[in-house]
Order: structure tokens, then C-alpha cells, then sequence
């Protein structure tokens, strides 16, 4: 089994279900997952975890995505972008100044109102499932962080953005928020994830080069794990890494806590951050899971383990 993460470019009409399929078949392999999902008309980055990286699937949910999106000013659509149907237009009276001005409004926190056009579920139900029945709920405002928004391009009624932000931003509903505040409307034209995480556009892999680099892979008859495949510590780049002696490496087996005692003489420190995680490693540079300091009782507990 391949144990992983593919660093995917999906492509626009890909839903992110239809990658997960499309790599199923290409690796023959069941467990994957993706990370979460990007409209089917949306293009950019979508790391693909395969194996036992399928348990960072949720912690990808929780890390900051940067996007460019182009936006048009004066218009509004039932999906919030101008793949829906169009609802209503009015008159762009607005100047770049104005539009600068306003984007500096949304850095921060704000209180964003999720679409109907979304995955989100109502009574059980998916929002989108509801908005193609014809029907509209009340969506209560989620606090969203936009941490970065620059104007990248500007040729009034349209215009381009760079978002960075929390997870949950509806990149749709911000660029109607937008034209909104500018006493108009906006519509949501094109968008790419241009990060994810600590994934980028710049080692994105489409599903033509990663079916060809596993036939490649599999008439070369390796044993190690393909150069495409990164492994799940790629995740955790910012975490420090440990090594118990050989003799406490049970403990890790065996899914319990460790002190900073039973680490190798080089990894012991006195003074470490509370709640802190860190790579555990075993002989052989094999990552067994991230534990995190809980500095009140001394001890390193398991975060996420990756044990075979």
C-alpha cells in the first residue's frame, strides 16, 4: 500500500470526488482521501492522501489556503459566481481607490454568511441539495479570517485578488460582500487554490503526469515509494523532530505518553512550549506519529500517529 500525499493540480470539470476516483484507479489503491473540496469549475492545488496520510485529511480542513480570484462588479447570481443563474445587475459607479479601500475593510475577522450553493448541511440535508429544489433556509454568519487581499489586477467592472485566509471562507461570498460594500453587486468569475497548507501551486502534479509517472514507477519495479509520493511528515515541516532510546520505543508502540527522560541524550531539553507537537521518529528515520508537550504534566501524548 502507498503511503502518502500527491500534491494534485485539479483541473476545471473535476469535482474533488472525481479525483479521488481517478486516483484510485491509477494507483490501485482504496484508501484515499481528499482534502478538501474545490468547485468543480475551480482549478489549483488539492493534496491527495493516500494510505495511512489519510488520517491528516481533517487537519488539512484546519490550515490556512491562499487563492487568486477574479471577481465582476454589478451583477449577482443565485451560486455566486457566473456559472449560476444571473438574479440581478445594477450600475458600477466605482473607482479603483474606492475598491482598494474597501478590501482593506475584510482583513481580519468578519462574519461571512455561507451560500446556498455549498456542502454545508442543514437538518441533514446539503445546502446545495435544498438551493437546486428551488428552496432557501436561513444560514447562520461564521467569523472567517482574511488574513491577506490584494489587489492584483484591476480593469473596472472586473477585477483579480489574492486571498489568503482560515479555513471555511467562501471565496464566492466575499466577492459579493465586496460589491456589496461598494454599493453594488459582484460575481464570482474564476478561481484558483494557489496554496494549501504547506502545499503549493509550484510542485502541483495534474492526473495525466501522476498516471504517468506511476507506469513509469511500476515498469521500473522499485521498492521504495515513488519520488511523487511526499511523505506525511511533508505536513508537519514546522515541527521539530524527537528519538527515543531503544529501549522506550515500546512506549510509542503501545500508544502511550513519554518523558523528556526516555528521549536521546542530543533531544532532551529543559524548557519546552506547552501544547507544542513534534515528529517522533523510529531507527531507520520511520515517522510513528506526532505527539504533542503538555508542559503542566511533563509528558509528550499522542497527537496523530501513523503506525503501520
Amino acid at each position: 500500500m502507498l503511503n502518502g500525499i500527491i500534491n494534485i493540480y485539479k483541473e476545471k470539470g473535476y469535482t474533488s470526488h472525481d479525483v479521488v476516483a481517478k486516483l484510485r484507479g491509477i494507483t490501485k489503491q482504496k484508501k484515499i482521501g481528499h482534502t478538501g473540496t474545490l468547485d468543480p469549475e475551480a482549478t489549483g492545488v488539492l493534496p491527495v492522501c493516500l494510505g495511512n496520510a489519510t488520517k491528516l485529511c481533517d487537519l488539512f480542513l484546519t490550515k490556512e489556503k491562499e487563492y487568486i480570484a477574479k471577481a465582476q462588479l454589478g451583477i449577482s447570481t443565485d451560486t455566486q459566481d457566473l456559472t449560476g443563474t444571473v438574479l440581478e445587475t445594477r450600475p458600477v459607479q466605482v473607482t479603483k481607490e474606492q475598491l482598494e479601500k474597501v478590501l482593506q475593510e475584510f482583513v481580519g475577522e468578519y462574519e461571512q454568511i455561507p451560500p446556498m450553493y455549498s456542502a454545508l448541511k442543514v437538518g441533514g440535508k446539503k445546502l446545495y441539495e435544498l438551493a437546486r429544489e428551488g428552496k432557501e433556509v436561513e444560514r447562520k454568519a461564521r467569523t472567517v479570517t482574511i488574513y491577506e487581499l490584494e489587489l492584483l489586477e484591476c480593469t473596472l467592472p472586473t477585477f483579480s485578488l489574492r486571498v489568503r485566509c482560515s479555513k471555511g471562507t467562501y471565496i464566492r461570498t466575499l466577492c459579493y460582500d465586496i460589491g456589496v460594500r461598494l454599493g453594488t453587486l459582484a460575481a464570482m468569475e474564476e478561481l484558483e487554490r494557489t496554496k494549501s497548507g504547506p502545499f503549493s501551486l509550484e510542485t502541483a502534479l495534474k492526473l495525466q503526469e501522476v498516471q504517468q509517472l506511476m507506469e513509469a514507477y511500476k515498469e521500473a519495479e522499485k521498492k521504495e515509494a515513488p519520488e511523487f509520493l511526499l511523505p506525511v511528515e511533508s505536513f508537519f515541516q514546522e515541527c521539530s523532530s524527537l528519538r527515543l532510546q531503544k529501549e522506550y520505543e515500546k512506549l510509542i508502540y503501545n500508544g502511550n505518553p513519554f518523558m523528556n527522560s526516555h528521549l536521546r541524550a542530543e533531544f532532551q531539553q529543559k524548557e519546552r512550549k506547552d501544547k507544542e507537537k513534534y515528529r517522533v521518529y523510529a531507527e531507520g528515520e520511520r515517522l510513528l506519529g506526532i505527539y504533542e508537550y503538555q508542559k503542566e504534566k511533563g509528558r509528550f501524548y499522542p497527537y496523530k500517529m501513523f503506525l503501520e
